[in-house]
């Protein structure tokens, strides 16, 4: 009981679920048409959140509900013409035993605003997409590969693994975890001021900036500019290591 309190109390804190009454059992599934530049915004409680680019011209969504208690669960919808907004509705008081499972194929070469793809119990997963992205989880691992333009990622505790093939549009990139790696390979045409920090563990770039390590104590860290810096990305962790390696 106390698991699922723990999880409920940090999706309010997150803004990620209200309780509600009780749900309908049965898996979701449902198709939209949003334009490029339109906003996506999934957020879960228990479970993982899969973003995936295919060649459609329509975002279908699938949702999977799984556990004792599945039946209990309600999936939230507040999409419309240009916001794809997905949750989850927990019973109110109900010591519910159950998580759902989110994947969402979008067009992958329509610029979108992954405005917020989240979620407290579960992994993150973005692959094969074009715009700006938001990633995150409490716990669980974030992964973000072969997409085009902005991203930013973050979990406590967990590992962050990102693999931009193309920087797209203007804005700061940043990648942290408290307890995990976090590893971002960027494109060789990386623009950017660069900070990299982590308290406990190793430091790795393959781009020319500069490391430094204290002769006494810990921590590593590492500055510098590439390019022309028109960007800024930082890679942090406490307890992990840090990498950016060249695409």
């Amino acid at each position: 009981m106390r698991g699922i309190v723990v999880r409920i109390s940090l999706a309010a804190a997150l803004g990620m679920v209200l309780p509600a009454g009780l749900g309908v059992a049965q898996d979701f599934q449902k198709s939209y048409v949003i334009p490029a530049g339109g906003v996506i915004r999934v957020a879960n409680v228990s479970g993982g959140v899969k973003i995936v680019g295919h060649n459609d011209s329509k975002i279908v969504v699938l949702a999977f509900k799984e556990g004792r208690d599945r039946d209990l669960l309600e999936i939230e919808d507040k999409s419309d013409a240009d916001h794809l907004v997905l949750g989850v509705r927990y019973p109110e008081k109900h010591n519910c035993n159950a998580n759902v499972n989110f994947e969402v194929r979008v067009p992958s070469s329509t610029n979108y605003n992954f405005d917020r793809i989240a979620s407290v119990s579960g992994n993150v997963e973005v692959r094969n997409v074009t715009g700006q992205i938001r990633a995150e989880s409490v716990s669980g691992d974030v992964e973000i590969s072969d997409v085009t333009g902005l991203v930013s990622a973050r979990t406590v505790s967990g590992n962050v693994e990102a693999r931009i093939s193309k920087l797209q549009g203007t804005g700061d990139m940043r990648f942290d975890s408290i307890s995990g790696n976090v590893v971002v390979t960027a494109p060789t045409s990386l623009d950017a001021d660069v900070e990299m920090s982590t308290v406990s563990g190793s430091l790795k770039t393959d781009f020319p900036i500069e490391v430094r390590e204290p002769r006494y104590g810990p921590g590593r860290s590492a500055r510098g500019r590439v390019g022309s810096g028109s960007h800024s990305l930082r890679i942090t962790t406490v307890s992990g290591r840090v990498s950016l390696i060249r695409g």
